[in-house]
């Protein structure tokens, strides 16, 4: 059983009371909310009667999934979504809970607001009623999805039952090569140690390799921990923790954050901390990662065919055969030349600031490939290259550097702050076997629209199947990374 690790100091801290063995009441220091699945759980709460939760400035709401990302509002929600969107609005009024919404400056998705404001912070226990809930443990702390019954626990309690985790350390050593990121980290280890490898554990990061992360690059490899099933990811608070939290609008100021500092650090896991199970991953040997299946586990290094599955085992040569057939794809084939309908810059895994600054780096000085370029049904010339920033202060931001002009002038299609094309959940959707190239986490069949066919990767390898029209290595790219 693991012991000093971060994952079992914020357990024991955060502990109520023992349930049964293994079996925890712990206490709930932020729920994050979105209009998807929390409006059920306000039904229920108003159907007993109940107007007001015990804590409602620890949870903090935003709309994202099914808000229309078009930048002249011609593509209105779906009908179902403008409810969800109404609905949420009327129960955070009713229970006096901070809603993000459009034009507030803070709207966005779920998984980039809370960092961004400084709400998310080392030694939380976070959940919220979305699987890539762990995005938020690359500062320091346990947070993962969960249901709509939990979500309307929280909202009664601000507790929830917790079933211990076992700790994996994943250690990432030596150098990361050119043209490799943190997203290709993530898939690699998603592909070499399997999709259902992360069930009943935290993975802890780290390595040499990870040391000079950023909090972005951070957040995709924790964003993707929920594609293996991890039920929490995590990296130790550091330096880059505390530099990017210091000066955010909701974290501690002063003195108060000095504070914070020390109480922060201390949760990092200790020198003698013992883990379930430890493993390494060598960053030299890595190449760019694309899926080429149904799930991220389902990829190859670029430079690798897709690789022959009728000897695998059952539980993985079925669902394997079946993806091959939906991707109308074979083994032996490769993913580098299969051209590209369309470009998905976006998404929790991929719409930050230095995920946005990556892809405009390689497209800047050249142009969006013709064969993306489209008339729509009122006459106007659009590209199928979306670029969508995860929140309006990521928007603001590029903005203010004259990004979105670059990328318009390249080519590409500048959108406001949404989930997008990530799930299809909204106006933006595509299909008829479309083939996508996406910065997003989930590859799953129809997933990003009826018969679209999603290939995952970097934001780098994205603009560079945006420039030439199909899916190729960014390391033959000239370009500052």
């Amino acid at each position: 059983m693991s012991k000093g690790t971060l994952y079992d100091k914020i357990l024991n801290s955060h502990t109520v009371e023992e349930l049964s063995p293994g079996r925890f009441q712990i206490a709930i220091g932020m729920q994050y909310i979105h209009e998807v699945t929390s409006p059920p759980a306000f039904f229920n709460l108003v159907e007993e009667g109940i107007k007001t939760i015990p804590f409602p400035h620890l949870n903090k709401a935003t709309i994202d999934h099914v808000i229309a990302t078009r930048m002249d509002d011609k593509a209105k929600a779906f009908r179902k979504g403008l409810r969800m969107e109404e609905a949420l609005r009327k129960y955070c009024k009713m229970f006096e809970i901070e809603l993000f919404e459009r034009g507030t400056g803070n709207q966005g998705i779920v998984h980039i607001v809370g960092p961004e404001l400084g709400l998310t912070q080392p030694g939380m226990t976070i959940v919220c009623g979305d699987s890539h809930t762990s995005t938020h443990g690359a500062f320091g702390n346990i947070s993962y999805g969960i249901g709509t019954t939990q979500i309307e626990h929280v909202l009664r309690s601000q507790s929830l039952a917790h079933k211990q985790l076992k700790v994996r350390r994943i250690n990432v050593t030596g150098k990361l090569p050119d043209g490799v990121d943190a997203k290709d980290i993530a898939l690699a280890q998603i592909m070499i140690m399997g999709v259902d490898s992360g069930i009943g554990y935290a993975n802890e990061w780290g390595g040499e390799a990870l040391e000079n992360s950023n909090m972005e690059e951070r957040m995709t490899i924790c964003n993707l921990g929920a594609e293996c099933q991890a039920a929490a990811s995590y990296f130790n608070p550091d330096k880059a923790t505390i530099s990017w939290l210091r000066g955010r609008e909701r974290a501690p100021k002063g003195e108060a954050f000095n504070k914070a500092v020390d109480y922060w650090l201390s949760f990092a896991s200790g020198r003698d901390a013992v883990y379930d199970e430890v493993r390494q991953i060598d960053a030299s040997t890595l190449s760019p990662v694309v899926t080429w299946g149904n799930n991220p586990g389902q990829a190859v290094f670029i430079d690798q065919p897709i690789p022959e599955v009728r000897e695998w085992e059952e539980k993985r040569r079925n669902p394997a055969e079946k993806a091959l057939k939906y991707m109308r794809l074979s083994p032996g084939d490769y993913m580098r030349g299969k051209k590209v309908d369309m470009v998905f810059i976006g998404s929790c895994t991929n719409g930050r600031e230095t995920d946005l600054e990556k892809a405009l780096n390689v497209m800047r000085g050249h142009s969006v490939n013709e064969s993306f370029f489209y008339t729509d049904n009122e006459g106007q010339r659009r590209s199928r290259v979306l670029v969508v920033p995860g929140s309006e202060s990521v928007k603001r931001y590029a903005e203010s550097k004259g990004w979105d002009k670059e990328f318009r002038e390249a080519g590409a299609e500048w959108r406001n702050a949404g989930c997008s094309l990530c799930l299809g959940m909204n106006t933006d959707r595509v299909n008829d076997t479309v083939l996508v190239a996406s910065t997003s986490n989930r590859n799953f069949a129809n997933r990003q629209g009826d018969g679209a066919r999603t290939v995952l990767m970097s934001p780098a390898m994205a603009a560079y199947a945006a420039i030439t029209g199909k899916i190729g290595d960014v390391r033959e790219h000239s370009y500052k990374q």
